[in-house]
């Protein structure tokens, strides 16, 4: 027997959504609206956090160059974000499920 949450929230959920996880480079392209036109704009960098689940699952990418780092929060099943593509998978089996520490390591490397 499924919850009540659980029926409600079934029509909102996104049926493909591809397999990754944290410490994989991706690259989320999200629609963008400006006045009447919409485009789509990428992102590319690290997920370095995943949670939630249903229609309130979330995913941080932090994108690092040499002389900025920008961290962007993501709905996973919005309607604003149109597809995630994993560029590299992680390299290895990663023990922490949250790599907030790459934020510091990102502003050190200046």
């Amino acid at each position: 027997m499924k919850r009540g949450i659980e029926i409600i929230e079934k029509p909102h959920l996104k049926s493909e959504i591809p397999q990754f996880r944290v410490g994989d480079e991706v690259r989320v392209f999200q629609r963008i609206q400006e006045g009447d036109k919409s485009r789509l704009q990428a992102f590319e960098g690290i997920v370095i956090r995943r949670r939630g689940i249903g229609t309130g699952a979330t995913f941080a990418v932090l994108r690092a160059d040499r002389s900025n780092s920008v961290e962007k929060n993501f709905a996973l099943h919005s309607k604003l974000v149109e597809k995630v593509v994993v560029i590299k998978p992680a390299k290895t089996k990663l023990t922490k499920a949250k790599l907030y520490f790459l934020r510091h390591k990102a502003s050190e490397v200046k």
